[in-house]
């Protein structure tokens, strides 16, 4: 993989990763306190990878495919 593609990968991956994990935390963040932290990255981990891989990613390759193609058209 070259490094443009890498890096706009990274940005991909970034851009769902940020506001989910915000997003978990400040639901989930106040209850999982109480137990230790290798607990509490094991849940958001847990629960976080699979949305980023299966929905999130997709969902901002799609969006990103659509600008791209109403860009393209005009």
């Amino acid at each position: 993989m070259k490094t443009k593609a890498r890096l706009i990968a990274s940005l991909k991956i970034w851009i769902v990763i940020y506001p989910s994990i915000t997003l978990f935390l400040y639901l989930f963040g106040e209850a999982l306190s109480i137990v230790p932290l290798y607990v509490r990255t094991l849940v958001l981990t847990l629960s976080l990878v699979p949305w980023i891989v299966f929905a999130g990613v997709p969902f901002v390759d799609f969006v990103l495919r659509t600008i791209s193609s109403e860009n393209s058209s005009k």
